[in-house]
């Protein structure tokens, strides 16, 4: 991944979301059209802590969001969200 360039606002964080699933634990293929939206990605930019909010996500953190949490964003040919803080279930 190239480095990104730019500046995150304060409470949001920038993750890249981990890829779908292509088959299950029992070796069954998904099709791409069942295939579910990840709730997971590593955390890759963060903003500046807002005064009345400490941010507690970091650079590198594996975050669980909800599902439809975020925005959809292309940055550089990668697919990337950006989400509040607060949109963020559990830092693994």
């Amino acid at each position: 991944m190239a480095e990104l360039k730019g500046k995150i606002l304060a409470g949001k964080i920038l993750v890249s979301p981990q890829e779908a699933e292509e088959k299950t634990q029992s070796g069954i293929i998904i099709p791409d059209s069942a295939k579910e939206k990840p709730q997971q990605g590593k955390v890759v930019l963060v903003g500046a802590a807002k005064k009345d909010e400490p941010m507690e996500v970091k650079v590198g953190d594996v975050v669980v969001y909800g599902k439809y949490s975020g925005t959809e964003l292309n940055i550089d040919g990668e697919d990337f969200l950006l989400m509040s803080q607060t949109d963020v279930l559990y830092i693994a």
